[in-house]
């Protein structure tokens, strides 16, 4: 049932294919373009038209001519969605307590494609650092500390993908331009399980990250801390990873020890 005082869009493409996907979404099985006309209240060749796009951007999926159902591509957006709020909520009250301890910015990101998102970010005036990026600004993956640590858990074929794409273009005389420097400097990511950025973004900027996972073990977000490069203290490093990892298990994942003490338990009953 549609809310009443929802605001109906102003472009009327949108409206009808707002109205399609909603007709898809109410069926399980795929749906004949004459029953999608039926409901709709559009023209059969409209309806077709609209459609047509959208299985283009795998919105929609044409499983047999004449029928359609929604797409791979809604899913994997409502999975990202649904990714950045679990991690959002998991998430804001370690960051404030981290945030508590080194009085710097305490930053949350995720990858989308070849840079990280800052989706959440808990600062104060006292850190002595103005925040440039906003919540929703984006940043190179090779010039970050949370993007180096996504980058360390693609495979050398993709980093040397993603270097022939980016060209690996700098932002400081700190940056990393050039893929075998790149690719130790991940290698040093693997090895410490945490990462770092140099003033490589940023002149003046320093920052040290740690990754999150989820309950299947995958890197899903990265958590940094900020500050002005002569104020980041290397005593931080281990309560980042530690709020990390809390962060980590609110969102189901169990470190080898904790998997390997509760398999244990289970066989001994």
């Amino acid at each position: 049932m549609k809310n009443p005082e929802a605001k109906a869009p102003t472009i009327q493409v949108l409206e009808r294919t707002f109205a399609l996907l909603d007709v898809l979404a109410s069926y399980q099985d795929p749906v004949s373009l004459k029953l999608i006309s039926e409901q709709t209240g559009l023209h059969p060749s409209t309806a077709h038209r609209i459609l047509n796009d959208l299985a283009i951007g795998r919105f929609v999926d044409r499983p047999e001519a004449g029928s359609y159902r929604l797409g791979m591509r809604l899913l994997e957006l409502g999975n990202l969605v649904k990714a950045r709020l679990d991690v959002r909520d998991a998430a804001l009250g370690p960051m404030r307590e981290l945030h508590k301890l080194t009085h710097q910015p305490v930053n949350l990101s995720m990858r989308q494609g070849d840079e990280i998102v800052y989706i959440e970010r808990t600062y104060s005036e006292r850190s002595g650092m103005q925040v440039v990026r906003a919540i929703g600004g984006r940043a190179p993956l090779h010039l970050t500390s949370v993007g180096k640590l996504f980058l360390a858990h693609d495979d050398p074929q993709r980093v040397r993908a993603y270097a022939t794409r980016t060209g690996l273009a700098g932002h400081t005389r700190n940056s990393i331009t050039s893929l075998p420097t790149l690719e130790r400097e991940l290698s040093k990511v693997l090895h410490h399980g945490t990462a770092r950025d140099d003033e490589e973004l940023e002149l003046g900027v320093r920052c040290m990250a740690a990754g999150i996972l989820d309950d299947q073990g995958k890197l899903v977000a990265g958590l940094s801390i900020s500050a002005p490069a002569d104020r980041l203290e290397e005593a931080w490093m281990e309560r980042l990873k530690a709020t990390a990892a809390q962060i980590s298990a609110a969102l189901g994942h169990r470190t080898a020890a904790a998997a390997a003490a509760a398999a244990t338990a289970s066989a001994a009953k």
